[in-house]
This record gives C-alpha cells, structure tokens and sequence, in this order.
C-alpha cells in the first residue's frame, strides 16, 4: 500500500506501510530529462529522505512511456553558453548527485522500461538490482554529440566493466534489454510492464526477509571495495569526471556536437 505522495516539481516519492520508498521520475512529456531540478530532487531524496530510519527498501522507475531520455534539451543549451567554471559546477552537481544515488546505504531497486539513454544508463547503473523490460533500448550515446559520459563513467564502467564501457562509450550505439542483461548492466529482462511490476514486489518481497544493517553493510563493503580498486588508477574519480565533462562542453568539438544537436542538423564531422 502506497502512502500520501510528497511534493515535487519532477518527481513521484511515496512511501509505503512496509517502510518501500517510491521514487519516479516524473517528466514524462520531455521523457524523464534531466535538468537543474531533477538533480537538485534526486539528491534530496538520496541524500535526505531515503536515510530516514522509516525507509527500507527504494524502488525507483520512471513515469509515462520511458525510464529517462538523458539530458533536457533547455538544460543542454544553457551549457553551451556557460564558461569552463559554470559547467564545472553543473557537471559537479551531477556528479554528486550519482555519487550520492549510487552510495546510498539502502537498497535501490530499478524498474526500466522503454529506454534508457545517456543519464539514463546512468541511473540503471547505481540501482542495486535493475529489471528491464524486455522492449527497452539503451545507448550511451554522448560522443555523437562531441563528449564524453564522464559523470556516469565511474558507475557504468563499475557495473559492465572496462571491456564492454570501450565498446559502448566509443560507438555509442542503441542495444537491448538482452544485450544489457548479458553485460551485467541489469540483471533481470521480463515481457511488459505487468510483468515488470511483478517481479519488482517479488525482489522487495524478499529483500524485506534480510536484515537492514546487514544488506547496508553489505553494500557499503563492496562500495569499498570497488572504491580501493579504483583509486589505484585515479586519485579523485568524481572531480575527475566533472572537470573532464566541462572541458568538453566548452570545447570545439563539443559546442559543435551540442549546438547541432539541438539545431537538429548534422555536426561538422559528419560528412
């Protein structure tokens, strides 16, 4: 049983008598894009409302016909104009928002269905468990538009590994639910979206018979883990990434990738 909704601009958060915290994006006539304000939501629900001891389990999904489309087209246009110093605030803003989604101390459990792209993928990386329905696309597709998905990197990279992320990153092409089950992006592929709500109450259903301590602890020991391994290479993931992504916006390559996306022609370096 779901209980009375709170208030937001972008999203649907509820939460249920058995302590189940729904989250839903909710900009479905723009497909679930992101902009300012679905960051700032996101990371006051992981970062406040989602540590509330009367939350157990996460659900997160996203409303109308599409999990997320990536970015918002208004959103991308204000960083074509921004300098070096104000997309490095935005892309840091997003950075911790993942950050913070991915390392939050209970459970997230996805619900996918239609597409999810870019930021999107993004946001299947950092759930604990994923399901898919079996239509849904993917596709990290920022390099056609002349960048990098450098915030979501780390994530990604975590959940399907350096081989399948060079493949991916660098086509950019659209794949499967099949194709994303068989790299470990999710974990699960059903038929539509009754099935998909099914499965979702079988996994919280028997993710409510565990102890809430210990799946936290158990979450936080493989973040360490991951984290030990990664900083091996990289000193500081997360300022890396952000600094990288503003490096491209404002670069040749990247303003030209931009605006040509959302003048909807062609960019230079497609002949």
């Amino acid at each position: 049983m779901v209980g009375q909704p709170s208030v937001y601009q972008s999203l649907k958060v509820s939460l249920d008598s058995r302590g189940v915290l729904f989250v839903a994006l909710n900009r479905p006539e723009i497909r679930n894009a992101f902009n300012e304000t679905i960051i700032s939501e996101l990371t006051l629900v992981f970062g406040k409302r989602a540590l509330a001891p009367d939350v157990r389990i996460i659900v997160f999904s996203g409303e109308g016909t599409i999990f997320s489309a990536g970015g918002d087209l208004n959103w991308m246009k204000k960083s074509v104009e921004l300098p070096f110093e104000g997309n490095l605030e935005d892309t840091t803003r997003l950075t911790r928002m993942f950050a913070l989604m991915n390392e939050c101390p209970k459970p997230v459990v996805g619900a996918i269905h239609g597409a999810a792209i870019g930021g999107g993928v993004g946001l299947t990386a950092i759930c604990d468990i994923a399901i898919a329905t079996k239509e849904t696309q993917f596709s990290l597709s920022e390099v056609r538009l002349g960048i990098v998905p450098a915030c979501i990197g780390p994530f990604v990279i975590s959940k399907i590994g350096a081989s399948h992320a060079r493949a991916l990153f660098m086509s950019a092409e659209r794949f499967s639910a099949s194709k994303a089950k068989e790299i470990g992006l999710v974990h699960e592929v059903v038929e539509d979206r009754m099935a998909l709500e099914k499965a979702i109450e079988r996994t919280v259903s028997n993710m409510l018979q565990c102890g809430p301590h210990a799946m936290a602890a158990a979450k936080k020991l493989i973040l360490d883990l991951s984290l030990a391994e990664r900083r091996a290479g990289i000193p500081d993931a997360m300022d890396y990434v952000a600094r990288m992504l503003a490096e491209l916006r404002i670069s040749s390559e990247g303003q030209e990738g931009l605006r040509a996306f959302l003048e909807k022609r062609k960019p230079a370096w497609i002949k």
